[in-house]
């Protein structure tokens, strides 16, 4: 017997990646703030904690302003989120339901742009931000993250408004609503799924993203997660146990997310890969 023909080989390979690629490094992570600095360089190495400690999470909130990083990643995240689903929803609406000419192309053309790196953009930004003087402010980082999840946002609703039938609109429309009020009070409710799933995704990307945040945020006051956590590390020391408790920090929304609303994101991914 062929072993690579065997399904149930293939289902513990693919459980074992998810293990060790997603799984794993994040209990390493969790294990690691736990630690102090000489148990984790010690030899032999230590798996488990022999004494736990917090200690490196109140040194991660004492020796930088965590707080703060923690909170600017709420409001942009959360900011960005908002105005990406708003307006993922209005033009995603249009190319389901409107006679919009050269559709196809639009479509083409957010598949492409979704597949711009990111440092492409930076100077356009940098010297946008700073000719308007919007530079330090989470309006520099909103409008940005908000146009990078854009694309992603919008195909994942396409699919989601086209099988919604149109039947609900024209009779929310002859009760008396207008269309706008019909996108919003029926078609978006009814895609609950997709709209979860493109707000999570959303999310993570302002969530995790760096590089823009680096550039357009240099005041310690304005930084955000990824960027504060960063200059935990000296000129000559690297205090992973220090780095790995803000780390956890930062881990902790993204996957309080995802636990609680895992089954809509899987279901909106599934039903939106079929429709339409």
């Amino acid at each position: 017997m062929n072993p690579f023909k065997n399904p149930r080989l293939w289902v513990w390979v693919a459980a074992a990646l998810v293990v060790f690629n997603g799984f794993f490094p994040a209990v390493w992570i969790f294990l690691t703030s736990l630690k102090t600095e000489g148990e984790l360089t010690r030899i032999p190495i230590t798996y488990w904690p022999t004494h736990p400690t917090l200690q490196n999470y109140f040194r991660a909130f004492s020796e930088q302003p965590l707080g703060r990083y923690f909170l600017n990643s709420v409001i942009v995240a959360v900011s960005a989120t908002a105005l990406c689903i708003f307006v993922a929803s209005l033009a995603a609406y249009a190319l389901a339901r409107l006679h919009v000419p050269r559709r196809g192309l639009i479509l083409s053309l957010l598949v492409g742009v979704s597949m711009f790196p990111t440092v492409t953009l930076l100077i356009p930004l940098f010297e946008t931000f700073l000719a308007l003087g919007l530079r330090n402010t989470y309006v520099a980082l909103i409008l940005p993250h908000a146009a990078l999840s854009l694309p992603v946002a919008t195909l994942t609703l396409i699919s989601f408004f086209q099988g919604i039938p149109k039947d609900l609109e024209s009779a929310a429309m002859v009760d008396g609503c207008t269309r706008l009020g019909a996108l919003w009070r029926v078609v978006v409710p009814l895609s609950a799924p997709g709209v979860f799933t493109a707000s999570i995704l959303a999310f993570v990307n302002s969530w995790d993203e760096f590089l823009l945040a680096l550039t357009l945020m240099p005041s310690q006051a304005m930084r955000t997660l990824p960027v504060g956590i960063t200059f935990y590390q000296g000129e000559y020391v690297f205090p992973w146990p220090l780095i790995s408790a803000a780390l956890v920090v930062a881990l902790v929304p993204v996957a309080v997310i995802i636990a609680l609303f895992q089954e809509r994101v899987v279901g909106g991914l599934t039903q939106g890969g079929v429709k339409g």
